[in-house]
């Protein structure tokens, strides 16, 4: 699947090189200032800092084009920018969502721990984003704790969003003393966020810079809201966004040259009557050609992951999950590390993440098509069959019966009559049952309980 032609890349390429040159944008980082001001090809004025086209040019060729991530023992999990689409179970949810009854509580490490596991077990998932907010932590610990609690439960890689600046410096120290160097065989990748329109921020710019001079790989992500901090329009919101994207990339490579960096947007509108936001067809389109500006500058990209549609998971939340997912794998999106969201991605809803896993199974499905060749024809057993005959004992189908369909983990295919018998249960009822299976059955990591012992004294060291 593809959105532009080369012709139009080039010219939201364009677009964007006229923002960066003739607006500019605001650093209000006085590290990442500085290092602005050292480089050929941008002016300063206070703080904000204009880039020219040349310099951008440099830094797209500088950055490299694919990025290998490993698990927390180390083990080769995936390359992004010569890969599939990846998807992930997170973000930074205030909330717990119970599958058994909707109700809604604040996110504890209990919840960080189930989530992680859920994540751990389900194979459509190759990573775990922070997945929640601690609200049960001590003040100044609650980043610490809930990057123990992801790194003590799954060896997937991790995706980090720290919301405490102050905090972010320990948590890789935390990680570096669990696991050992985190830039040769990175598993914990930090995610920032510039503010949009055009600024990085202070955080965003010196936690670049500390995750950077560390040989971190980062990730530099954009949330842009149509008609409040973008263009409503998606071609104006596109060329703003990809600015934003490319005056990150530019600093990444100013702060060190070759630094592996994973580019991407998530585009949403904003509701002005009922104060919300949300995904929509245009916005998982956009999605979709970012993932297409980030492949024509060969930076490996991060995406939009549909959730925080719904109040749960209902028909609304499965519309926008898959409308997502199928784009994904059918276009060029690298990361997709956010499923699980819901109520605004509020709350973080264990029976989204269940039912998403059945959904981006039967997207990668789709999406890798079937073979054509003589053999899978299979001429000599449709001239065997002939006319009115069947294929039941075919050796085709003996022996592909078990792979040829999809056959979901969680609901079973019932006639009329076997559902009557079933008192005709709803599949809502198969999810909860499914989902609350998989949080008991779920286990740690055989080193969970050391990886919090030894994670947990170190947090007491550092206070």
């Amino acid at each position: 699947m593809t959105v532009f032609t080369d012709e139009q890349i080039q010219r939201v390429h364009a677009y964007s090189l006229r923002i960066l040159a003739e607006v500019g944008i605001r650093v209000d980082s006085h590290r990442a200032l500085q290092y602005f001001a050292n480089a050929d090809g941008a002016s300063i004025d206070g703080d904000r800092v204009k880039i020219q086209p040349e310099l951008v040019e440099w830094a797209i060729k500088t950055a490299p084009h694919s990025i290998e991530i490993y698990t927390r023992k180390g083990e080769k999990s995936f390359c992004l920018g010569q890969d599939s689409t990846r998807f992930g179970v997170g973000v930074t949810n205030l909330f717990y969502q119970e599958p058994d009854s909707d109700r809604v509580t604040p996110f504890t490490r209990k919840h960080m721990g189930i989530g992680a596991r859920l994540g751990e077990s389900l194979d459509a998932y190759d990573l775990v984003s922070t997945i929640g907010v601690l609200r049960d932590a001590p003040i100044g610990e609650e980043d610490l704790l809930g990057t123990l609690e992801m790194a003590a439960n799954t060896h997937k890689p991790l995706v980090l969003l720290i919301s405490d600046a102050s905090q972010f410096v320990p948590v890789l120290e935390l990680l570096e003393h669990l696991v050992g160097d985190l830039a040769e065989k990175p598993f914990a990748i930090p995610y920032f966020n510039p503010v949009t329109p055009l600024v990085i921020n202070q955080d965003t710019g010196d936690k670049m810079l500390d995750a950077i001079e560390r040989g971190l790989p980062i990730i530099y992500s954009n949330y842009g809201m149509a008609g409040t901090t973008t263009p409503i329009t998606p071609s104006g919101a596109l060329a703003l966004l990809n600015a934003e994207l490319l005056a990150g990339l530019v600093l990444s490579q100013l702060v060190k040259q070759g630094t592996r960096i994973i580019l991407g947007s998530l585009p949403a509108f904003f509701h002005m009557k009922v104060m919300i936001d949300f995904y929509d067809p245009h916005t998982i389109l956009l999605n979709a050609a970012c993932s297409e500006m980030m492949a024509y500058y060969k930076i490996p990209h991060a995406g939009t992951s549909g959730s925080g549609s719904g109040w749960g998971m209902d028909l609304p939340a499965s519309g926008i999950l898959w409308m997502n997912h199928i784009s994904a794998c059918l276009g060029k999106t690298g990361l997709s590390p956010f499923v699980g969201g819901s109520l605004g991605s509020k709350a973080f809803s264990p029976t989204c993440v269940v039912y998403a896993n059945d959904i981006i199974m039967q997207a990668r499905r789709f999406a890798d098509g079937f073979c054509l060749d003589d053999l899978s024809v299979g001429m000599d057993e449709i001239s065997a069959a002939g006319p009115g005959g069947n294929y039941l004992t075919a050796r085709s189908t003996r022996k592909n019966y078990q792979s040829a369909y999809f056959e979901s983990q969680i609901f079973p295919h019932l006639s009329l009559e076997k559902w009557q018998e079933k008192s005709q249960p709803t599949a809502e009822k198969y999810l909860v049952d499914k989902t609350m299976q998989l949080i008991t059955d779920a286990k740690p990591p055989e080193d969970h309980d050391e990886i919090i012992h030894r994670g947990e004294v170190f947090i007491r060291n550092i206070k």
